[in-house]
């Protein structure tokens, strides 16, 4: 049975950081690319960051560029999104996805594997 979790939200000030956790079990990440994504309340999700399976690459939205950093360690079947000088509005629910893409053209993220259940993220003082 493949089972997706999310680890890591919570509650942080402005300008805090937090570190998601995306674990996997029955489904092995390692040859695809992981990514996360996040959908606040009334609007659309939407992707925040990809990573390749070989590490060689790595996507970020715009809005998340120098704030956040994705990781993956496959000896773990796991991947990390590390984020930095969060701000009110990252405040969503973060989705891992498994097999994600990211159209440069379009500046579009897609997924096509697997989802997890979200963790929420709250950025309030």
């Amino acid at each position: 049975q493949v089972q997706v979790v999310e680890s890591g939200g919570g509650l942080v000030q402005p300008g805090g950081s937090l570190r998601l956790s995306c674990a996997a079990s029955g489904f092995s990440l390692d040859q695809y690319a992981i990514g996360w994504f996040r959908q606040a309340p009334g609007k659309e999700r939407e992707g925040v960051s990809c990573i390749s399976s070989s590490e060689n690459s790595t996507y970020y939205a715009d809005s998340v560029k120098g704030r956040f950093t994705i990781s993956r360690d496959n000896a773990k079947n796991s991947v990390y999104l590390q984020m930095n000088s969060l701000k009110p509005e990252d405040t969503a629910v973060y989705y891992c996805a498994t097999d994600c893409d990211y159209y440069s053209d379009y500046d579009v993220f897609a997924n096509f594997g697997y989802w997890g259940q979200g963790t929420q993220v709250t950025v309030s003082s």
